[in-house]
């Protein structure tokens, strides 16, 4: 699960560093020069965009149980208003202050998070947790049924709320055409826990759903000059849906089974992703205005603006965490 994490930060600051230079969305910074632009990472873009925040909500599902097995519901809830309350506020207000209206940027997966444990916890005070004694493993049918059930919810959203259209319903913000998958991830990441999903999947299970995974994704590369684009713009949602649960718990499986490695360095990003998630946006737009008269090329204006600011998050990050008291927070 480390590893997990610190692919998905290096996933989520290199996205983010493609964001300036093609079609990803709104962003801040725009470059002077009009060649740093690249037309084909739209594909890049989508691909992340139909599995990586599943996967972090997945994670993140996966380690609620055990942590308010062991502290109880206040102590639980005082530990995630510090851990994710805090730096969201504190980041929060810079945002808002340099946009000069309300913003939460990348923030709002933190937001997020802190309202369903929030949700999780008044669940837990009414119900007692699930019982670990349940037969049941994830098998390729099951992921297919999933996935299904995600994909026609998520159609009938967007008939309403296109994706990238955010909204705020008082105060939280949130992507309607994305929720839907963000809540079943993370209920399936508590299930996960409660029914040892991850030990209990088969290499033959965690092989195929990979591979179909991997093969729905490449397909997204390749879209825009095959047959079947029509029908995959029609059901994007549900197109979205499988490549979203295949390739998440493929991923799963291949980190358990082949990387499943605890060297020292993967040990130190494991330490400082979280920190590094939080604060990597403001550093990044920072460089990006600093570099903006380099030229690289636009490919590599992007590696250039991914690798630095991978760095630089993560050892602003390491050396934060010394300061006492900031390790209980990031």
């Amino acid at each position: 699960m480390d590893n997990i994490k610190v692919m998905l930060t290096w996933l989520v600051i290199f996205h983010h560093a493609g964001q300036a230079y093609g079609n990803g969305g709104e962003w801040p910074y725009k470059p002077s020069n009009p060649e740093e632009f690249m037309p084909w990472i739209w594909h890049f873009f989508a691909v992340n965009a139909s599995f990586f925040m599943g996967l972090y909500f997945l994670i993140s599902g996966y380690f609620i149980p055990s942590s308010f097995d062991r502290q109880g519901c206040l102590t639980f809830l005082k530990k995630k208003l510090l851990r994710l309350g805090l730096p969201l506020v504190m980041v929060g207000s810079v945002l808002s202050f340099g946009c000069r209206k309300f913003e939460l940027a990348h923030l709002w997966f933190v937001e997020n998070l802190l309202f369903f444990c929030l949700l999780y916890a008044i669940y837990r005070s009414v119900f007692r947790p699930i019982s670990h004694d349940c037969d049941s493993r994830p098998t390729v049918v099951g992921l297919a049924l999933l996935a299904l059930v995600m994909g026609l919810g998520s159609w009938v959203i967007r008939q309403y709320s296109l994706q990238d259209h955010w909204v705020s319903i008082w105060i939280l913000v949130l992507e309607p055409a994305h929720y839907l998958q963000y809540v079943m991830m993370f209920v399936l990441g508590i299930l996960a826990y409660r029914f040892n999903w991850i030990e209990k999947m088969s290499n033959r299970t965690g092989a195929i759903t990979l591979a179909i995974g991997t093969m729905l994704a490449a397909d997204h590369y390749l879209r825009g000059s095959l047959p079947w684009d029509d029908w995959v713009w029609q059901w994007f949602g549900l197109y979205e849906s499988f490549l979203c649960l295949f390739i998440n718990f493929g991923l799963l499986w291949l980190f358990r089974q082949y990387l499943n490695q605890a060297n020292r360095f993967m040990q130190w990003c494991a330490a400082q992703s979280y920190g590094a998630y939080i604060i990597h946006l403001p550093l990044m737009l920072a460089i990006q205005n600093l570099s903006d008269g380099v030229w690289v090329g636009a490919f590599g204006k992007f590696m250039l603006i991914g690798v630095v600011t991978t760095l630089v998050s993560f050892l602003l990050t390491w050396l934060m965490r010394m300061i006492p008291g900031v390790k209980q927070i990031i």
